[in-house]
């Protein structure tokens, strides 16, 4: 059913969308659009704090998410089980589930939103929700792939957030 979910969304590809979700997807490696943020909030003294708490909740969800249970689970991609389907980018090295992008978006805007910081996290999450689905527009990840990534990333955001009176 997850492959039937995945080609349907290949039903959508134009020549526009597929350099948008190339550039959004892009933004997501190796939660580079989340560290430019928390690099961005550490060098201003009111949202230093929100700033080691983004980095504590993205050393969470690396060590959970890329540490354990991508090891753990070994989930073949889904341009590995359907190869008829051309990839717009490099192939990933590494398994699919849970989904690394979605995990470390939504490490962020959970934080965010559970610190109260609601305009940023909205726009966050409406980012966060396009990296989610350029994941499967592109085929590299399956849809419980990205559900499994937004669990973990919200027990990450939800972990660094229980952190904030500790840490800082």
């Amino acid at each position: 059913m997850e492959l039937e979910i995945l080609n349907w969304i290949q039903n959508l590809r134009t020549p526009i969308l597929d350099s948008f979700m190339c550039f959004i997807t892009k933004s997501g490696n190796g939660g580079l659009i989340w560290i430019v943020l928390v690099i961005v909030l550490l060098t201003m003294k009111k949202t230093r704090k929100l700033g080691i708490l983004m980095g504590i909740a993205l050393c969470f969800e690396v060590a959970i998410c890329n540490g354990l249970l991508k090891n753990l689970f070994q989930r073949i991609r889904p341009c590995d089980m359907n190869s008829a389907i051309s990839l717009l980018i490099s192939r990933p090295s590494d398994y699919s589930f849970p989904s690394g992008h979605t995990a470390s978006s939504f490490a962020v805007v959970s934080l965010l939103l559970f610190m109260k910081y609601k305009k940023l996290g909205l726009v966050c999450l409406v980012l966060a929700c396009l990296i989610v689905f350029s994941r499967m527009y592109l085929y590299v990840h399956y849809p419980s792939d990205v559900l499994g990534g937004i669990l973990v990333g919200i027990l990450c955001g939800y972990c660094a957030y229980r952190l904030r009176n500790t840490i800082c």
